[in-house]
């Protein structure tokens, strides 16, 4: 067994699956539970299904044909529209799939009555995150046109919020989405899902604060971990106790706070600036930049600081630190949405399933 490596904790996300399960199916919403962030762990997608996630959602196909060879029997979504060269794999993997180019249902709607099929998709609608969607003053008619394609079954629309241009997911926003599918069904094109949230939009169910209309997430943060990075919070209902990363210390030793000599660009283009404490104990662990996200992670022990990282050493301040310190010594870690998706796609970090 290796190090560094990502434990995880089956109770913790046990709890955090059922309890988000048990939230959305009360209100009627079908819930899409996100694994894109573990590279499509099948053990962690057959844990969703066995306890209320309705469909699992990636954003890879790759991922997506790892979980159905590994028997993962869905049904799957796929949450990035679609490159048109991957179109063929979609048809034959995804029950689901996110849109937002009309060219691209046609082409998606050609090969699945080339094999015999109807394509499931999902019309994105931008509310004003300024990621993908047909922009919302345009989308009753684009998302009209896309209905009438043959091949394809309009399955609903949805929008995304919070992951690119930060906007927060209110009741202003999911009234607009609302109101857009409404226009759409008065013209006499029905569907079943109006998708309007992902983990920043939880606060609309806890507030009842959820348009009736809105009936599908999609959550990933919540689940894995607990949080909601974009409204900065940790749900008081959920788990944080999800992951655990544990890394070895390679150098401890005392040395200045701030840097001998001319202050240039770091390894990543950076220019770090230093606060002068003193001479200070620090410890290097066997970690970098490419395995995860030097400020997202969260040191368990107390007195243990992160400062700085290159791509394969992590410096920290361990002089508060109140116990004994070695070469060889482990510490733990818990992590942030961007540093649990690093550390999960760095291949030199060993993952340890607790399933």
């Amino acid at each position: 067994m290796g190090y560094p490596r990502l434990i995880s904790n089956k109770e913790a996300i046990i709890h955090n699956v059922k309890k988000i399960s048990q939230m959305c199916h009360e209100r009627g919403i079908e819930l899409t539970g996100v694994v894109k962030v573990t590279k499509g762990e099948p053990s962690l997608a057959k844990l969703y299904l066995e306890n209320g996630v309705d469909i699992i959602g990636d954003s890879r196909i790759a991922n997506i044909k790892r979980m159905k060879m590994a028997g993962v029997n869905g049904p799957f979504m796929l949450l990035r529209i679609p490159m048109p060269s991957e179109i063929e794999d979609l048809v034959k993997y995804v029950d689901i799939t996110l849109v937002s180019e009309l060219k691209t249902v046609e082409i998606i709607g050609k090969i699945a009555m080339d094999k015999g099929k109807r394509q499931k998709i999902i019309y994105m609608v931008d509310v004003g995150d300024l990621r993908e969607g047909v922009w919302f003053e345009n989308a009753v008619d684009e998302v009209t046109k896309a209905s009438q394609i043959k091949g394809v079954e309009l399955y609903g629309i949805g929008t995304n919020l919070g992951c690119y241009g930060g906007v927060v997911p209110d009741t202003e926003n999911m009234n607009l989405l609302s109101d857009i599918a409404r226009k759409i069904r008065n013209k006499g094109t029905n569907f079943k899902i109006v998708s309007g949230g992902n983990t920043a939009a939880i606060y609309l169910i806890e507030n009842n604060t959820l348009p009736k209309e809105i009936n599908g997430y999609r959550l990933g943060e919540s689940i894995i971990l607990g949080t909601d990075t974009t409204n900065n919070r940790s749900f008081p209902f959920l788990r944080q106790d999800t992951f655990t990363l544990e890394a070895e210390i390679i150098e401890l030793k005392t040395k200045p706070s701030v840097p001998y000599g001319k202050i240039g660009r770091d390894a990543m283009g950076r220019v770090p600036v230093f606060e002068d404490f003193g001479n200070r104990l620090k410890a290097i662990i066997a970690i970098g930049e490419q395995d995860i996200q030097p400020d997202g992670m969260i040191p368990l022990e107390k007195g243990i600081k992160v400062l700085h990282a290159s791509s394969d050493h992590m410096v920290l301040d361990v002089a508060e630190f109140d116990g004994d310190l070695d070469i060889g010594s482990i510490l733990k870690f818990r992590l942030t949405y961007g540093a649990l998706l690093r550390s999960m796609t760095s291949e030199y970090v060993e993952k340890i399933w607790d399933f």
